[in-house]
């Protein structure tokens, strides 16, 4: 499946002062694989993670990834590629 580019309509794209503060909500089905997909993809920057929840079935578990992005381009891309790792079912 190919993801379209995140466009908003005219007059309606977010102001955000950068840098700052962005929080992910990562969502998968192995909590260690999605530990090691955010270390691997952040490397040695200031970062932090903490558990957030299981689905009712206990399929699913959801991380809170909280990071400084530094302009659009680094926040978007960051949302491009964890997205794509495998171990990574949604990024919100």
């Amino acid at each position: 499946m190919e993801k379209l580019p995140m466009q908003f309509p005219a007059g309606c794209r977010p102001e955000i002062d950068y840098p700052c503060v962005w929080q992910y909500k990562v969502i998968g089905t192995d909590r260690k694989a999605l530990r090691e997909a955010i270390a691997a993809h952040l490397g040695d920057a200031p970062y932090s993670v903490s558990d957030s929840r299981v689905s009712r079935g206990g399929r699913y578990v959801s991380l809170n990834l909280e990071v400084t992005v530094y302009s659009d381009f680094n926040r978007l891309r960051l949302y491009e590629v964890l997205g794509e790792h495998p171990a990574v079912k949604v990024i919100l």
